[in-house]
């Protein structure tokens, strides 16, 4: 038996790594099925067509126009001249073609450079959204990944509970049965093993629902994932003061990024429309060449070249108050992206304190969980031995194993807290990225 199971354990060590995923093999799978990732990727693709476009607003404007058309004339000529009746006909037809090559180079035009800013301000926008949608697949891989194991631990807790109860069970059930024991220890125990049965099931519940969770943002099964390594010791937040990661999250969170770009936006669509009223100088040629076939004229030439070169101007004089309407309208567009740009700032202080708080807390909560879950156990110990010497009943010996299986419950969920209030401290000061996933991958057994 011993060597069945000893071959059998080997045979899981060598075949576990090849099976098992860990956070990274996570998160590249992540990357390969989020729609939410994929559709950023598209949204960035177009958002730095508009700085493309702003460029061409300034850059010559070149058209090529063609026309051609057919002609058929009748005319009397009999109050002509007789020396000129003869050079027109009665009748005529033909047609006539015509190509001509524009250009226009804008030489002044101050609403098109206020255009051109506002679109490069929107290209800057599409970057910022794009980074904080790769940091939101970051976080949700994190958390997905991290709720599984909780989840998988609070089971495994749960069903070590329900087999120590139901052992306990037994144990009152057969002294019972011998007249050695009585029967509210029995119906006592019994109680427990029911409430341990009902925790099962929504421990079970909230597994598949996690792994679901996990299934549908990776799009691989939650089986095999590498768990957190025995040795884990937390660390404290570096740097260890909550005003400098306050002030990395007012600079460099994705939201606050977002809303000061929205800001920028805003004013260069006030200055686009202030200046709308500028006149407009531009740089105007063309190359025209005209023919003619047939009889439609015979005093006209049957081909024309001509080149023109000049300057234009354009003043707008009125405009039926559209345009001082929209500036107003952009004004308060901008008082309101100011708002808003306020009220980011005030979410991301909140956020980094709350990651800052649950790391901080959660080196000195895990610590002392550890002792809890060390002084339970040893409690335990004490309990069984004196119910072996008569002191201790047995009520005393389960509430004594709920108590340890209580500690084994918060130090997971403490150390929960602790691994996705690094991620939440990272995203709020805006400095999540792959290293942080990388690093937190060390701390799991593979």
């Amino acid at each position: 038996m011993s060597k069945m199971f000893l071959a059998g354990l080997s045979l899981a060590l060598l075949s576990g790594p090849s099976l098992a995923l860990d956070l990274m093999d996570s998160y590249r799978k992540a990357r390969e099925a989020d729609p939410d990732l994929l559709a950023a990727h598209q949204a960035l693709a177009a958002g730095r067509e508009k700085a493309v476009q702003g460029s061409a607003l300034l850059k010559p404007q070149i058209g090529l126009t063609a026309s051609v058309s057919h002609a058929n004339d009748r005319s009397s000529t009999g109050n002509l001249p007789p020396q000129l009746a003869g050079l027109v006909p009665d009748s005529s037809s033909g047609s006539t073609h015509q190509v001509a090559l524009q250009l226009k180079q804008p030489l002044y035009d101050a609403k098109a450079r206020a255009d051109k800013a506002q679109l490069e301000q929107q290209t800057g926008l599409a970057e910022v959204s794009h980074r904080q949608a790769e940091q939101s697949l970051i976080q949700r891989v994190g958390e997905a990944y991290f709720d599984v194991l909780l989840a998988q631990e609070s089971l495994r807790v749960v069903q070590a509970e329900k087999a120590a109860v139901g052992l306990q069970r037994d144990r009152a059930q057969a002294r019972f049965d011998v007249g050695r024991g009585k029967i509210t220890d029995l119906q006592e125990a019994q109680a427990r093993y029911d409430g341990v049965l009902t925790r099962e099931v929504s421990a079970q519940s909230t597994l598949a629902l996690r792994q679901a969770q996990y299934r549908e943002l990776t799009g691989v099964e939650a089986e095999g994932l590498a768990p957190l390594a025995a040795g884990f010791v937390p660390a404290p937040p570096a740097p260890d003061s909550l005003a400098a990661w306050q002030l990395k999250g007012e600079d460099a969170n994705t939201r606050v990024q977002r809303q000061r770009g929205e800001l920028a936006i805003a004013g260069a669509e006030i200055e686009k429309y202030r200046l709308s009223g500028r006149p407009t100088l531009d740089l105007v040629a063309s190359v025209t060449d005209r023919g003619q076939h047939g009889g439609s004229s015979s005093l006209s030439p049957e081909r024309n070249r001509s080149a023109l070169i000049g300057l234009q101007f354009n003043l707008p004089l009125y405009a039926g108050g559209g345009i001082d309407s929209r500036e107003r309208e952009s004004l308060a567009r901008q008082r309101q992206a100011e708002q808003q740009l306020a009220g980011a700032r005030r979410d991301t202080r909140l956020q980094v304190q709350d990651g800052f708080l649950a790391v901080k807390t959660g080196v000195a909560r895990i610590a002392s969980l550890e002792q809890s879950l060390r002084s339970t156990r040893t409690a335990l110990e004490a309990t069984t031995l004196g119910r072996d010497v008569g002191t201790r009943t047995e009520l005393d010996v389960l509430d004594a194993q709920q108590r340890v299986f209580a500690s084994e419950l918060d130090l997971a969920q403490a150390r929960h807290d602790y691994l996705l209030g690094r991620l939440r401290l990272a995203a709020a000061a805006g400095e999540l990225q792959e290293g942080d996933l990388q690093s937190l991958n060390a701390q799991l057994t593979r």
